[in-house]
């Protein structure tokens, strides 16, 4: 009895594998259609007023219509040129280049030499007077993502960064910045000042934590990305001690994420508290009489780390920073467990055993406490590809595929974050963004030429 119940549970599992796949066929090319006909809606021209001076990309719906982001500028871009690798022309790859740039200039246009605060966000409407806070040390900046755009920008020119040749000072003033303010000493790792704008707006190890307490594995993801960004920059601008350097530190980085973030015990990668008090050593009254507390056996661990699922654990695969044998525990333990993050249209953002789990329409915070992003879907498809997984990795594109295509064909456009059991929209329709990086997924599922970041 029991094998003729496991055989059907196998054969309908079967079954509904086959319907996914079909439904994911006919969806690609109601996908495409869309996404070929409105991506130059995301190209921005500067007002002539404002703070915005060169030429830009946005996300393209209302609500950004025109501010410049940093890290959806970059990765819209990474889908665009997939849009132009499939059907563009030579004229449309000319065309593309000043706003791809403009991105990058925009941003060096404010960074000092100075201090290296770089704002992370550039509104047509800001006074450029008025952009630097007071006390640049205390908040966040522009998320470690500048160099990769421009490494991309680079590496589709054939590799040309003469364009960056009078910006680069002001990028590794940047990266200077991040070391000397936002690293942590004794682990080496970087931390959010803040919850402000951190890109995974309400992540449970960050927002609402004390300041300065956070080393995210986002943020050390993409700082790893970064300094590898870097270096690669600093060779195409024949600086090859600068290129040694941020090669070392990427390493580094990359031990420190190891060392620090990885679980044992659970086969996932976390991020870390770092709000803990520190040793002093001096003797207090107690009892009467001075005594150092805790003289015996002082605090000899850095940092702990934050047991909370997330899916930007998973991020250690997109930037190559898990071992081999630590990928095998996170896919098999954790992404496939359909209790935790494996949805029916992909990754949740949050795992539903997590007392935060919720999929509430906010903004300001938006919502990353379980709600499915195209975004998030996209580096954990890229991370299982990359490290062979690619029957996951399959499932994970026509997962989204279907998830847009359903969108497209109820609502007519897209929206920027869904349902994970049903696949409804929860917020802003008309969201372009990275979600066209769902034409990345269709290429490299039809066996075509795959266009990816750096």
């Amino acid at each position: 009895m029991m094998k003729a119940r496991l055989i059907l549970l196998l054969s309908l599992v079967c079954l509904m594998a086959e319907a996914q796949v079909k439904t994911a066929k006919e969806y690609i090319q109601l996908i495409r259609q869309h996404c070929y006909a409105d991506y130059k809606q995301m190209y921005k021209q500067p007002s002539g007023k404002g703070a915005l001076v060169y030429p830009y990309i946005t996300p393209g719906s209302k609500q950004y219509a025109q501010v410049l982001w940093d890290w959806d500028s970059w990765l819209s871009d990474v889908a665009l040129r997939q849009i132009l690798a499939d059907t563009g022309t030579e004229e449309d790859r000319r065309e593309v280049l000043v706003y791809e740039q403009g991105c990058v200039l925009n941003y060096l246009a404010y960074t000092s030499l100075d201090d290296g605060y770089m704002p992370m966000v550039v509104d047509a409407e800001s006074d450029p007077a008025k952009m630097k806070p007071k006390d640049i040390y205390s908040t966040n900046m522009h998320k470690p993502v500048i160099a990769q755009h421009a490494a991309f920008i680079t590496e589709q020119g054939g590799g040309d960064a003469a364009w960056l040749q009078e910006g680069f000072p002001r990028m590794q003033a940047f990266i200077r910045n991040y070391k000397v303010h936002h690293r942590h000493a004794a682990t080496g790792l970087f931390y959010w000042q803040d919850d402000l704008a951190i890109g995974v707006d309400n992540d449970p190890s960050t927002f609402f934590r004390p300041k300065g307490s956070s080393a995210s594995i986002y943020l050390n993801c993409l700082m790893y990305k970064e300094l590898l960004a870097m270096a690669y920059l600093a060779r195409q601008l024949n600086l090859s001690k600068e290129a040694g350097d941020y090669a070392h530190d990427a390493q580094e980085l990359c031990e420190a994420i190891r060392q620090y973030c990885w679980d044992e015990k659970d086969g996932m990668y976390y991020s870390v508290d770092l709000n803990l008090l520190p040793y002093t050593g001096e003797p207090q009254i107690i009892f009467g009489k001075p005594f150092v507390l805790h003289e015996g056996a002082p605090r000899d661990y850095p940092c702990l780390i934050q047991r909370i699922g997330c899916w930007s654990g998973f991020m250690t695969l997109w930037a190559g920073i898990a071992t081999p044998e630590q990928a095998q525990r996170m896919v098999k333990e954790n992404l496939l467990d359909e209790r935790t993050f494996w949805a029916p249209y992909g990754v949740r953002t949050l795992s539903r055993l997590e007392k935060m789990y919720n999929l509430r329409a906010t903004h300001n915070p938006s919502n990353w406490q379980g709600p499915i992003w195209g975004i998030s879907n996209y580096m954990v498809f890229r991370g299982l590809a990359d490290y062979g997984f690619k029957e996951e990795a399959r499932q994970m594109a026509e997962k989204t595929i279907v998830l847009f295509g359903e969108d497209l064909r109820k609502e007519g456009a897209l929206h920027e974050y869904y349902n994970p059991e049903t696949g409804a929209p929860i917020m802003n329709k008309g969201f372009q963004n990275w979600n066209y990086l769902v034409l990345n997924m269709i290429a490299w599922l039809s066996d075509r030429p795959v266009v990816r970041e750096f």
